[in-house]
């Protein structure tokens, strides 16, 4: 039976996620501490992955009770900023590290994901056993770090997530909570990176595009998919579901759009 299996923010974009057992959709339609706080540099450009590859230099941990950021650098050095007080020091030590001016700001309400319109990303845990086998000493928790959904759905198929998004995709809902597909993610350069080193797959891509399509399910519409360097959906939930909560273990059923 289909079930959410894990629930996973990413509280400051760009860095380490966190598993959550509970989080509610917020008013904007994501989920409650996904991509919260954000470093934006003096241009208002954004700070992540796919612009700064130190960014896998960092291992951090977030307590969303306390807003508490934990930081450990490849040194060893270990820092703790309180995101809702103090966000300046915070900014300054960042900005240290990665040798320019940085702030620190914060949405509560929407979070600073990508696609501002849209909601959680969702993906399978057969997706990315899928994905992990198609590279050497590539684990599940690797794949599902360089992919880093939100939602994880056990108890299906691999590329089940794909049947959500197209002409007359059916939705899906959580519990109470209703998911309906908007697209499929299309990857950028961070997948092809090894979370903790930042060392890249060589061929990551090549790879990657012709095993995706090798195993493209036949049940999903291909004409939603503009190439198949993607993996895994971003949905919305319609405003009468925000402010639910999503609780790990929920169960999942496919209603129609």
């Amino acid at each position: 039976m289909a079930r959410l299996d894990r629930l996973r923010v990413y509280p400051v974009k760009g860095l380490d996620g966190i598993e959550l057992e509970a989080s509610d959709v917020l008013e904007g339609g994501t989920l409650a501490y996904d991509r919260e706080f954000a470093l934006f540099d003096e241009a208002d450009e954004v700070l992540n992955g796919k612009r700064d590859d130190r960014v896998h230099d960092l291992a951090t941990d977030f307590d969303p009770a306390i807003h508490t950021l934990t930081v450990e650098t490849p040194g060893g050095e270990t820092r703790a900023f309180d995101l809702e007080a103090d966000r300046e020091t915070a900014a300054a030590w960042f900005g240290e590290f990665f040798d320019e001016a940085l702030s620190f700001e914060r949405d509560p309400s929407l979070g600073y994901v990508d696609r501002r319109e849209m909601g959680p990303s969702v993906i399978s845990t057969a997706t990315l056993r899928t994905v992990a086998d198609w590279f050497d000493g590539m684990t599940v928790e690797g794949a599902r770090r360089r992919l880093r959904a939100n939602v994880e759905v056990a108890g299906v198929e691999p590329f089940w997530e794909d049947r959500f998004v197209g002409e007359d995709a059916p939705a899906f809902e959580i519990g109470d909570v209703r998911f309906e597909g908007v697209t499929p993610c299309g990857r950028c350069v961070v997948p092809q990176r090894d979370p903790d080193t930042g060392e890249s797959i060589p061929e990551f891509r090549e790879r990657f595009v012709r095993k995706r399509e090798e195993t493209f399910p036949d049940w999903a519409d291909s004409d939603a998919f503009d190439h198949y360097y993607s993996a895994m959906i971003i949905a919305r939930v319609p405003e009468t579901n925000r402010g639910a909560t999503l609780r790990a273990g929920d169960s999942i059923e496919i209603v129609a759009n």
